[in-house]
């Protein structure tokens, strides 16, 4: 008999080759956006509240991620607010989305990556709401079965996947949880911090691979403990200062 750890490593291993067949071109494009955005000088910025923040700090400041991708973190969003219902109280506040946004320093055509599994709550739809204001580009990453199930809690009346240049699907199913363990309907095992890390890094790698072949060094955290260049880092944050915010 199948142990359901290891059906949920069963399921993980599906949801990679479903997120291969299903999603290459959104992917395709979002490294391209991302690329052309760096290349014409243009910042990239990434959000996610509560645990789709995950997301933001899989992309943020470590060994083989892009040096030039932004975090916006705000304290009430993230994990360790307490008491914890702070954050969904918070996340569901409308307006507070564009609070942040007004208070990041995006820009006409910078991109900003948003994560949100259902894509239903006020401060991710506020934020791509006044991106696009501001004619910057969105890539979304979010479940869209789960996201199209639900209704918005923005008295817009629309999801997130709908304010998205790109939408990329993490093909994550309702509730994000996969494994039923019993007869009661509880799921464990949620997919979308793997499939959104995987994601993530993906837009990394081809991001790299755009800079190598038009003979830009791939500007790409080498370790910490890099011991043949120690001043390789700080070289590249001099020189794309402009588009680094987080090291101002």
């Amino acid at each position: 008999m199948i142990k359901k750890h290891w059906e949920y490593l069963d399921h993980i291993h599906e949801l990679f080759k479903k997120i291969r067949d299903t999603q290459e071109d959104t992917i395709e494009q979002s490294v391209e956006l991302i690329f052309a955005a760096f290349k014409n000088g243009g910042s990239i910025f990434a959000f996610g509240a509560s645990h789709a923040g995950i997301v933001t700090e899989e992309l943020y400041c470590r060994a083989g991620g892009m040096m030039i991708t932004n975090p916006v973190f705000n304290p009430t969003l993230m994990l360790n607010t307490r008491p914890f219902p702070i954050t969904s109280g918070m996340e569901r506040l409308e307006g507070f989305g564009q609070i942040i946004i007004r208070n990041t320093p995006l820009k006409k055509d910078d991109v900003l990556i948003i994560h949100s599994v259902s894509g239903r709550n006020a401060v991710t739809i506020d934020m791509a709401m006044e991106a696009r204001k501001i004619g910057a580009k969105i890539i979304v990453i979010t479940s869209v079965e789960y996201s199209k199930a639900v209704p918005s809690r923005h008295s817009g009346g629309k999801n997130l996947y709908e304010y998205g240049d790109i939408v990329i699907d993490n093909c994550g199913e309702i509730g994000d949880a996969a494994i039923s363990v019993d007869n009661t309907g509880v799921k464990a095992g949620p997919t979308s911090t793997a499939a959104g890390a995987v994601i993530a890094n993906m837009l990394a790698v081809g991001f790299a691979e755009l800079c190598a072949a038009n003979g830009i060094e791939p500007p790409i955290f080498k370790s910490a403990n890099n011991v043949e260049d120690p001043d390789r880092d700080r070289r590249i944050f001099e020189k794309y200062r402009g588009q680094i915010h987080f090291i101002q």
